[in-house]
C-alpha cells in the first residue's frame, strides 16, 4: 500500500504537469517502456537500456497529438548491447502517429530496427538526433568472394515491403516540415522517405550504412540540401568485384517528381544517386520520376554509377562524378539536360541508351576513357511495357559548348541521330566513332593538342542557368568547400566493406592488401592517425616489421602447416577512436585489433554432369542418381568450394541444367563448429552420411547452417544449378555462430 506521503507526491504531481505546461514549461518524465507521449514534454536526460517490443506495430514510446515537442536532450535510448550482432537489434524506438506540428529534438537512440517511425505527421520537425548503430544485417561479400544474398531489391514497396530493411529514420505519409541536423550511421538505412511531400531534408549526416543514406518512394515536391551522404556501400572489394549490389547515396524510386538535390556530398555509394521512374512507368509508359533539378553535388567515386536515372525526365547541373564506373548512366530517359558538370576519370563519363531529345552542354569531361557513349539496341525486352509504348529511338541528341580533355573517345555512338558541335576538344584520339548504324552529325568543334599545366576546370554556365541555382543555406556544409583531406576525397580504393557493412576510418582495422591464399600475405593498416605495434600472432613465422604508423601495409608470412588457421593482433594508440558498435576511447588509450582466416585443409573431389530436359533430378532422386553416376563432364580437385556467377562454372560445363557432387575429409581438433553454405539453386550436405543442410528445392541465394563437432568428418555436398545465376560456398567456421539469414530477400 502507499503511504500517505507517497500519494500527496503522487497528486502533487498530478497537478504540477498541466500546472507547468500551462505556464509553457514542459514537464520532465521519465523515459519507460509503453509511454505514451500526448503533450510537450522533457524526457529526463540519461542512459535507458531498454528494449523494444519485437512487433513493428508497436514501439518503446508512441507520440501523439498536435503542437508536441519532445525534448530528449541528453537521453540516451539503448536497446541493444554493443557488444550484440547489430542484426539482432528490434522494433521501433519512438513512434509518432499522426498529429501536427510535432518536433523531436536531441535524442539519442542505438540499437533498434527503427529509431524514429512517423507515419501520417503533418509538419513534422526531427532536429539534432543521432540514431546511429541501428539494425543493419550481416553481410556474405568478402574481400574476393562475392554473394548475391547481400543483393537489394526495393523495387516494391506498394505494401510497404521496405519496412522489412529497417531505418534510422522512417517517415511514411509525412508532410511539410524538417529533418536537420541529425546523424545516422553505421546502420543499414539512414532516411526513409515513403509518400513523403515538401520536406527540407538539410544539413544532415546520413553515412557509412550498408543500404541507402536516404530512401525516397512516391516523394515529391522534397528538397534535400547540405547533407553528407557518403560511403552508403555494400558490394565493393578493391580490385575483385565493384557492383553495388544496388546501394546508394540517394534512391529516389517509383514516381518521385519535382524534388530538389542540392550541394550534398554523396560520395563512396553503390551509386550516388539512383533515380528510377518506377514499376508503373515500366508497366505502362505512363508517368516516372519526372523534373527534379539535381544541382551541385558530389556523386564520386561509386563502385557503379555516379548518377543512373532511367525512363524518367530530369535536370542534372553543376555536380561532380569522379572515379566511377559510369558517370551518369541515363537509359531510356529523355528530355534531360546534363548541363556544366564536371565527370573526371571515369570508365564512361555518360552511357545513355535509348535516349531522346537529351541536351549535353558545358560538362567537362577529362580522363574519362570514352566521354560520351550512346547507342539504342533494335531488340527490347520482351517482358517490358515502356517500350511498346514509347519511342526508345536513340534520336535528336543536342551536344555543345563541352570541353572533353584527354579523353580516348568523346562520343561513341550508335543507331543514333543529333548534333555535335560547338566544343572543344584537347587532347583526345578520336572525336566520334560510330560503331554501327548512324550517329550524331559532327558540327564544327576545335580540336586542341595536349599541353603542359594545370586541368582546366570548364567554362562556366552561362549566366541564365546560373540564375536557376536552387538558394545555398548561409554557413552551411557543401561539397566544393569541404576539405580535400576528409573521406569523401580519398579514391574509391578507400571503400572497405566487412560482414558488417562499410569501414567508416574511425577506429584502427586491419584489411587485406591482395586475396591472401599463398603463403604470404600484405595486410593494410588502416584508421586514424597514431602508432601501431604487433602483440600476439598465431600460425604466423615472420611479420615484416613489429611497429609502425598508420596508415601502413605489412607482410605476413605464414606457417604452411597453419595456413588454413592462423592470427595475427595489433595495438594502436593515437586519436579518439570511435568502434563500429559506438564504443568510444579517448585520444591515447589503446586499442586492439586484429586479422585472423579460419579454412581448414580440404581437398574436394568433385564431378560435375548434366541432365537433359526429360529429367527432374530436384523432384526425382533416381533422375539425380542417374545423373551424378553416369559419365561426368569435368572432374576436379579442388581446395574449397565456392562458385559464383551467370555463365559456366568452369569450361566445358553447360549454364544450365548442372549437376555436382563434392566429396572430402576433414580432421578437426576438438571443438565445436559451424557449416555454413550459401547456394542457388538447390544443396545438400550430409555430415557422415547423416543429412544436416537440406535446401533442396529450387531458390535464390540464400543461407543454411549445420553444427559440427571435431575429429574426423567426411563431407558430401550434392548442388544443382537449373538455370540463371549460380553460387555455392561452404564454409567452416568456428564455434557456434548466430545463424544470421542476411539481407531481406526481395518481396
Amino acid at each position: 500500500m502507499f503511504s500517505r506521503m507517497t500519494l500527496r507526491m503522487l497528486s502533487l504531481s498530478v497537478l504540477l504537469v498541466p500546472l507547468l505546461a500551462a505556464r509553457g514549461q514542459a514537464p520532465e518524465v521519465v523515459p519507460r517502456a509503453g509511454l505514451v507521449i500526448t503533450q510537450s514534454v522533457r524526457l529526463r536526460p540519461g542512459t535507458y537500456r531498454m528494449p523494444a517490443p519485437a512487433s513493428l506495430d508497436s514501439a518503446l514510446i508512441t507520440v501523439r497529438g498536435a503542437g508536441v515537442t519532445v525534448d530528449m536532450r541528453g537521453v540516451r535510448l539503448v536497446g541493444l548491447d554493443e557488444e550484440a550482432d547489430p542484426d539482432r537489434a528490434q522494433g521501433v524506438a519512438l513512434r509518432i502517429e499522426g498529429g501536427h506540428d510535432v518536433r523531436v529534438t536531441g535524442a539519442t537512440i542505438r540499437g533498434y530496427r527503427f529509431g524514429i517511425l512517423a507515419r501520417g505527421t503533418r509538419g513534422l520537425v526531427l532536429d539534432s538526433n543521432d540514431v546511429s548503430f541501428g539494425w543493419k544485417p550481416r553481410l556474405f561479400s568478402l574481400v574476393a568472394h562475392e554473394s548475391l544474398v547481400d543483393w537489394l531489391s526495393f523495387h516494391k514497396n506498394e505494401g510497404r515491403e521496405w519496412m522489412r530493411f529497417g531505418a534510422a529514420m522512417y517517415l511514411d505519409d509525412v508532410r511539410g516540415g524538417e529533418v536537420r541536423g541529425n546523424v545516422a550511421r553505421q546502420g543499414m538505412n539512414g532516411l526513409l522517405l515513403v509518400r513523403a511531400e515538401s520536406l527540407l531534408v538539410h544539413g544532415n549526416e546520413l553515412s557509412f550504412n550498408s543500404g541507402l543514406g536516404i530512401g525516397m518512394y512516391r516523394s515529391s515536391r522534397n528538397r534535400i540540401a547540405h547533407n553528407r551522404v557518403d560511403y552508403d556501400v555494400r558490394g565493393y572489394s578493391h580490385g575483385f568485384y565493384r557492383r553495388g549490389q544496388d546501394s546508394a547515396g540517394i534512391l529516389m524510386f517509383e514516381q518521385c517528381t519535382e524534388n530538389v538535390i542540392a550541394y550534398n556530398s554523396v560520395t563512396h555509394g553503390g551509386d550516388g544517386l539512383f533515380l528510377w521512374a518506377g514499376q508503373h512507368t515500366m508497366d505502362t509508359g505512363e508517368g516516372g520520376s519526372n523534373d527534379n533539378v539535381v544541382w551541385g553535388n558530389d556523386f564520386s567515386f561509386a563502385p557503379t554509377n555516379g548518377i543512373e536515372a532511367t525512363f524518367s525526365r530530369n535536370t542534372f547541373v553543376a555536380n561532380r562524378v569522379e572515379g566511377s564506373d559510369h558517370g551518369l548512366w541515363g537509359g531510356y530517359s529523355w528530355e534531360s539536360r546534363v548541363l556544366g558538370n564536371r565527370f573526371a576519370r571515369n570508365r564512361i563519363g555518360i552511357a545513355w541508351e535509348h535516349g531522346q531529345s537529351n541536351e549535353v552542354a558545358w560538362n567537362v569531361f577529362e580522363g574519362d576513357t570514352t566521354a560520351l557513349r550512346l547507342w539504342a539496341d533494335s531488340i527490347a525486352p520482351s517482358d517490358w511495357g515502356y517500350p511498346k509504348r514509347r519511342d526508345t529511338r536513340s534520336r535528336d541528341w543536342v551536344i555543345t559548348h563541352n570541353r572533353f580533355d584527354g579523353n580516348r573517345v568523346g562520343v561513341r555512338a550508335s543507331n543514333t541521330t543529333g548534333r555535335f558541335a560547338d566544343n572543344t576538344l584537347v587532347g583526345v584520339d578520336s572525336a566520334l566513332v560510330r560503331t554501327s548504324g548512324t550517329g550524331p552529325a559532327l558540327g564544327a568543334n576545335a580540336m586542341v593538342p595536349r599541353a603542359g599545366g594545370a586541368a582546366w576546370l570548364g567554362p562556366a554556365l552561362p549566366d541564365s542557368l546560373e540564375r536557376l541555382a536552387p538558394p545555398r543555406s548561409r554557413g552551411a556544409f557543401s561539397p566544393d568547400t569541404q576539405r580535400l583531406a576528409s573521406a569523401a576525397r580519398r579514391p574509391r580504393s578507400a571503400i572497405v566493406v566487412d560482414e558488417w557493412g562499410p569501414y567508416d576510418w574511425r577506429s584502427p582495422k586491419l584489411w587485406p592488401a591482395d586475396s591472401g591464399r599463398g603463403d604470404s600475405l600484405r595486410l593494410q593498416v588502416l584508421g586514424p592517425a597514431g602508432r601501431w605495434h604487433v602483440v600476439g600472432s598465431r600460425g604466423v613465422l615472420r611479420v615484416s616489421r613489429a611497429a609502425g604508423r598508420v596508415p601502413d601495409t605489412i607482410s605476413v608470412t605464414l606457417d604452411s602447416a597453419r595456413r588454413g588457421d592462423w592470427s595475427i593482433a595489433l595495438e594502436y594508440r593515437g586519436a579518439r577512436t570511435v568502434s563500429p558498435r559506438g564504443t568510444v576511447r579517448a585520444a591515447g588509450a589503446p586499442v586492439r585489433f586484429a586479422y585472423e582466416r579460419f579454412e581448414p585443409r580440404a581437398d574436394w573431389r568433385v564431378r560435375w554432369a548434366a541432365w537433359d530436359s526429360t529429367a527432374d533430378p530436384v523432384r526425382d532422386p533416381a533422375a539425380l542418381d542417374r545423373t551424378l553416376r553416369g559419365p561426368a563432364l569435368l572432374e576436379q580437385q579442388v581446395p574449397r568450394l565456392d562458385w559464383l556467377g551467370y555463365g559456366a562454372p568452369a569450361k566445358g560445363l553447360p549454364r544450365e541444367r548442372l549437376a555436382m557432387e563434392a566429396i572430402t575429409t576433414l580432421v578437426l581438433p576438438p571443438g565445436r563448429y559451424t557449416l555454413r553454405a550459401i547456394s542457388d539453386d538447390a544443396v545438400r550436405v550430409w555430415v557422415d552420411g547423416r543429412l544436416a543442410i537440406d535446401a533442396w528445392a529450387p531458390h535464390e541465394s540464400r543461407v543454411d547452417y549445420a553444427p559440427l563437432s571435431g575429429g574426423r568428418r567426411e563431407l558430401r555436398v550434392q548442388y544443382l544449378n537449373v538455370g540463371g545465376w549460380y553460387e555455392l560456398r561452404l564454409e567452416l567456421l568456428r564455434g557456434e555462430v548466430a545463424r544470421s539469414a542476411g539481407s531481406p530477400g526481395p518481396h
